[in-house]
């Protein structure tokens, strides 16, 4: 019976099984204990029968969501996208009526559990890989006031927590559904020190209650939320409005589809072209005026200003990721459009509850996402990564090479098959079904090698769009680059790294992986 064993798990575990489940589980995503318990829990206390097929039907809503936005032009007027205040009435937010109904989603109870069972996770872990990325382009960036806009059932605000968890002083939460934010509260019940967080139904409401002074946040961040408002017209107010709010950064997250990307795309192009705006008609106000008004200047400067606003903004704005540069986007005329994915471990509800077709569900799953960060004030002028950095070719180096160093040691024949370092990856458990003591994870490891690895926010650093192809000794990269120097523009480039004509850019390109940066 062992001798069979032992022949059977050689036929399985062969090298090539194995080699492809350690790039399954390549930069894989673990959602934290502490998450999954208050899921299970939540689940535990709020399960309802025939849960697969509330999931299935959650699903359903959101491929029809897709099919709505599919009805909208494909792309904005120029009238419409520089200023969409032009003959538009109010929005009422999320309660639109339009050719295609009432859109404004109201989550039923059943629809927030099938959410928290199925989307939750990969929502969070979305999320989270665009805050690190934030934290690792800002490394001196801690926000103590926070806005979730469409926060649903708080996965941006666990994943913020995770990110920042010591400088979080108060997060304000939109959230139109009552429901969705029962399961926020539900969710944190157990979990202890807390920033203090205040919950509203809509942007105007929090425009009431607080102060004009407390009006601006350090970061706001709005998740899934703006391919959910049926309205261009709509998305371009709401997006106004979280940038008028925002102190410091503003995060999107959108879907990885054609249509979230063409969303980020409208979003972001807008921003860059009102505060460019704003700087035009500012500098416009200086030179008109004389040496003796400048009074006048700084009263003309303010007025450019949101009206609740009383400190002054910064003038302008830049995309710290994941663009290299604040041009046109590069992919807006292709068949290309900008999106990454994240490789989550499905936690125990998301195996329960998501249906297969016909094959057991795979351990992991992967979330598409599309997103943009944008900073106020100036992008940072900073040297190229690559300037005034030489490199020598294979032969070269091999000239150089001293006969000492031709000795042959074997222990160094097999670092070539071990440089990517793959996790362990158990067939039979997952590490979200393991029982821990300790609820928190200690990240500080995590961000020393971030802090150790960060790149500045000049415009040398560009960015992989696609999954990197090797053939042999050749990598072909796809990139989104700056092209000047002040970011100002940009293009999309193929580039093919040789290792006979640049070992040490090989040996990184060897390494990186679509979504990474790439110097310049």
């Amino acid at each position: 019976m062992a001798a069979a064993l032992v022949e059977t798990a050689k036929k399985l575990f062969t090298p090539e099984t194995l080699r492809t489940a350690a790039k399954q589980s390549e930069r894989i995503h673990i959602v934290p204990l502490r998450l999954r318990r208050a899921i299970k829990k939540f689940l535990r206390d709020n399960e309802r029968m025939h849960m697969k097929r509330k999931v299935l039907r959650l699903s359903e809503s959101f491929c029809q969501i897709k099919d709505f936005n599919l009805l909208l032009p494909s792309s904005t007027s120029r009238e419409l996208v520089e200023d969409p205040f032009k003959s538009m009435e109010p929005s009422k937010r999320w309660k639109i009526k339009s050719a295609y109904g009432d859109i404004g989603l109201k989550y039923t109870d059943d629809e927030t559990i099938a959410y928290v069972a199925s989307r939750m996770p990969a929502v969070y872990s979305a999320c989270h890989r665009v805050l690190k990325e934030v934290r690792r382009r800002l490394p001196d960036f801690s926000p103590a006031r926070v806005l979730d806009f469409g926060a649903g059932t708080g996965s941006a605000f666990w994943a913020l927590r995770d990110v920042w968890p010591h400088s979080l002083e108060k997060v304000n939460i939109v959230e139109p559904s009552k429901s969705m934010q029962r399961a926020c509260h539900s969710l944190l019940q157990d979990v202890k020190d807390l920033p203090l967080i205040h919950s509203y139904d809509s942007i105007q409401s929090l425009s009431q209650t607080i102060g004009k002074n407390e009006r601006r946040h350090d970061l706001v961040i709005a998740s899934y939320v703006l391919g959910e408002i049926p309205s261009l017209k709509d998305r371009i107010t709401v997006a106004r409005q979280l940038w008028d709010l925002t102190q410091d950064v503003l995060v999107l997250v959108e879907p990885g589809t054609p249509q979230g990307s063409s969303i980020i795309h409208q979003v972001r192009s807008h921003i860059l072209w009102m505060e460019k705006r704003r700087c035009r008609k500012s500098r416009d106000a200086s030179t008109s005026t004389s040496g003796g008004e400048l009074q006048n200047n700084a009263e003309n400067a303010v007025a450019l200003q949101p009206a609740h606003c009383s400190i002054p903004l910064k003038r302008g704005a830049f995309v710290v990721a994941p663009c290299a540069h604040d041009g046109l986007c590069p992919l807006a005329k292709s068949d290309k459009y900008c999106h990454f994915v994240q490789r989550l471990e499905r936690t125990s509800s998301q195996r329960a509850y998501k249906r297969s077709k016909g094959e057991p569900l795979r351990g992991f799953e992967d979330e598409k996402f599309c997103f943009i960060a944008l900073r106020r004030g100036e992008r940072p002028k900073e040297n190229w990564p690559l300037d005034e950095m030489t490199f020598e070719t294979l032969k070269e180096l091999q000239a150089k090479r001293n006969p000492e160093d031709l000795e042959i040691d074997y222990e160094d024949q097999f670092v070539s098959e071990t440089d990517e370092d793959y996790p362990d990856q158990d067939l039979v458990k997952y590490t979200s079904d393991v029982a821990e003591t300790d609820g928190m994870c200690d990240d500080q490891e995590e961000i020393e090698d971030e802090e150790a690895a960060r790149a500045d926010l000049g415009s040398g650093w560009g960015r992989i769009l696609f999954t990197p192809v090797r053939r042999g000794k050749r990598i072909t990269l796809d990139v989104c680059r700056s092209t000047k120097r002040d970011g100002s523009e940009g293009s999309f480039d193929r580039i093919v790294v040789t290792k006979s004509k640049n070992p040490a850019l090989h040996h990184q390109a060897r390494r990186s992986l679509w979504g990474d940066l790439w110097p310049f």
